[in-house]
């Protein structure tokens, strides 16, 4: 490898990934060799090594020989300038490099150091000899992940949504221009590219004020149409103005949301202003003035805005200007957990150039916030993608499917203009006698599995008089090496994801969050979590594990049916030897309250559970079982009756609904 100015250090697990082989293979070179280099920092449990040495050691002893690990022994000498800016520059102008033989520097960017353009080098010459573009996205998802909580992207389900829904409005006209004045790195573009560029050519235009962001967003779209299509301006959008190749055919914007420092004094007198100056605290306003103004004459825009751009009363003349100006075609409102903030469910609001032509405008609004579904049991609630474009959909071809209105400008207009679909959408309850036999249905099924399990349970009884039983504590039983106790520990900001989990995404279980029946989820990938267990640094669950809450206020143990999960803090992993404990039995008796009462240290409020101080019952295997057995009887009888209260719930709520609307009537 070229020689570099600083020192990288890498753990064995990092090693042994470059060098394509387990980290068991690591550990046993550095037994058998005598002149395996010795560790330069890190601990004894996590020893580091200097990278340069490492790769001199394996390069002589003919161990670096898997053409797969270029990327895996580049990173951590990428990630070693340790400044995102850097990061992102050293990626990009590799990336640029793969799509054109001589980009151009523009002067807004830094420039880079010899070193850096050393791995620039490298990274070129990396996807060169592979797949070039494969290299860059490799690279810049790490990047990405690294920078997750500095960095926000659109998630590509709803970049997808967002071009399909700009391409319905625009009635599948020809689509020459297409552009995002807040590009960031390029995600809605690319999903512009994957809709229209099979149909016909594209020029995309992106603009964003952080050149990192903006030289990251020109790579992947270069090597994506090539440079003659591209055109990516680093510019301060609402200050600067610039104007790039005429007005587009299609825009696609996600702007940065609650800025204060947008510019509201010095754009006072801006041409853009067609409904009014947007007072300092409504810079998506300012945004939706400049898509506007910029959009082609039967253009279509799709943006991306927090649901109180809908509402704030100190927006309500701008809203309504836009209107009177029958600028305002539609607002949809997503379910929570479709973009960042996932716990908010923002708005995409269609957009066009002023046209007043129409005596009697209308606006659609879609009510799409009820479109989750959970898909796993137990599972939080995550967005059904496939039913939010079907209602949205349905409605951009005229029907009125539940959950979609279209209303007059004028009913609109008033003290509030109050954009929020749901203040408008009918109140969607199961009018049918089909739907309402439905939740009977299931009703019915969750009355028969609680009676069921109790009905199974029913039989047991106190014993009059209890034997004297021995009892064992946790710790002893670890000592015994009859279990294996793993806390489960501090997890890698850089791989932990919030937001909706995808199929291959692994759950990760907070101990804050364990009462929460939906929401955001923390997951990580499948390749994160198998990196940090080979590692040692994640604690992940398998089928028949015992999970502990430790914190006393959430204290509570059951067996593990739905693994992997990973497990973070105040959280212990304990696996049994089978052939000496049964699990669901030794979940049993850890779980009761009066267990953690015993076994808690009772210094605060938020006290936590010493779980090697936990108790079980010291009995004989038969005996495990048969109390196993009745716990899991248990579990089946808790669930059940959840789903019961669950259903109910809902089958209440229904009735209520139909009562208040007038839609009930008694037989």
């Amino acid at each position: 490898m070229t020689q570099r100015d600083e020192r990288v250090l890498v753990t064995l697990a990092e090693i042994a990934r470059f060098a394509g082989v387990g980290r068991a293979a690591v550990s046993n070179w550095r037994r058998r060799f005598e002149d395996f280099p010795d560790p330069v920092g890190g601990s004894d449990a996590s020893p580091q090594f200097a990278l340069d040495t490492v790769e001199e050691w394996l390069l002589i002893h003919g161990k670096l020989r898997a053409s797969a690990g270029v990327l895996d022994r580049l990173w951590p000498h990428i990630e070693a300038l340790g400044d995102r800016d850097r990061m992102g520059l050293v990626i990009a102008e590799a990336g640029l490099r793969l799509a054109s033989a001589s980009p151009v520097w523009p002067d807004e960017v830094p420039q880079l150091s010899p070193n850096e353009l050393r791995l620039v080098d490298e990274a070129t010459q990396a996807g060169l000899s592979g797949n070039g573009v494969e290299t860059f996205h490799v690279l810049l998802e790490r990047w990405l992940s690294t920078h997750v909580r500095q960095i926000t992207t659109t998630p590509a389900s709803l970049a997808d949504l967002m071009t399909a829904l700009a391409d319905e409005a625009h009635e599948q006209r020809p689509v020459r221009r297409v552009a995002d004045p807040a590009c960031g790195t390029g995600t809605l573009l690319m999903a512009a590219v994957r809709h229209w560029s099979a149909r016909e050519p594209l020029k995309l235009t992106g603009l964003d004020v952080d050149p990192v962001l903006a030289r990251l967003a020109a790579a992947r779209l270069d090597l994506a149409v090539g440079h003659e299509q591209v055109d990516i301006v680093i510019a301060d959008t609402l200050r600067d103005a610039p104007v790039v190749g005429g007005r587009a055919d299609i825009i696609l914007c996600n702007p940065p949301a609650n800025e204060r420092d947008w510019g509201h004094a010095e754009l006072a007198t801006d041409r853009r202003w067609l409904f009014g100056q947007p007072p300092r605290t409504e810079s998506e306003l300012a945004w939706v003035q400049h898509v506007v103004s910029d959009v082609a004459e039967d253009g279509v825009a799709v943006v991306l805005l927090p649901p109180a751009v809908a509402s704030r009363r100190a927006g309500r003349r701008i809203r309504a200007g836009l209107l009177r100006a029958g600028s305002l075609q539609a607002v949809v409102a997503l379910p929570p957990g479709a973009a960042p903030p996932y716990g908010v469910g923002l708005h995409l609001w269609v957009l066009r150039a002023p046209d007043t032509s129409e005596a009697e405008g209308r606006v659609l609004l879609v009510d799409a916030a009820d479109c989750r579904h959970t898909p796993t049991e137990g599972g939080t609630q995550v967005v059904d993608w496939d039913g939010v474009r079907e209602r949205v959909f349905a409605a951009v071809r005229g029907d009125a499917p539940p959950g979609v209105v279209m209303v007059p400008v004028v009913d609109l207009l008033g003290e509030e203009t109050d954009l929020t679909p749901a203040r408008h959408v009918p109140p969607a309850v199961a009018t049918s006698a089909v739907e309402l036999n439905r939740s009977w249905t299931r009703f019915d099924q969750a009355l028969v599995a609680v009676r069921d399990a109790g009905q199974a349970l029913r039989p047991l009884a106190s014993a009059r008089s209890p034997q004297a039983r021995v009892a064992v504590s946790v710790g002893e039983l670890e000592a015994a090496d009859a279990l294996a106790l793993t806390p489960g520990g501090t997890l890698p900001e850089g791989a932990l994801r919030r937001g909706p989990r995808p199929d291959q995404g692994v759950p990760v279980l907070m101990a804050a969050h364990l009462g929460e029946g939906q929401g955001e989820q923390w997951w990580m990938t499948a390749d994160d979590v198998e990196r940090g267990e080979r590692e040692r640094k994640l604690t992940v669950t398998s089928s028949g594990d015992i999970v502990v809450v430790t914190t006393f206020t959430e204290f509570d143990a059951w067996v593990e049916t739905s693994a992997p999960n990973v497990l973070g803090p105040h959280l212990q992993r304990l696996r049994v030897d089978p052939e000496r404990l049964d699990p669901w039995f030794l979940a049993a008796c850890l779980r009761v309250r009066f267990n953690a009462r015993q076994a808690g240290t009772h210094a605060s409020v938020s006290s936590r559970v010493d779980v090697r101080r936990l108790r079980a019952l010291r009995l004989p295997m038969d005996e495990q079982r048969r109390y196993g057995a009745i716990h899991r009887q248990l579990i089946e009888f808790e669930r059940a009756a959840v789903e019961l209260s669950s259903v109910s719930g809902a089958l209440s709520g229904t009735l209520s609904e139909l009562l208040a609307v007038g839609q009930i009537a008694a037989e």
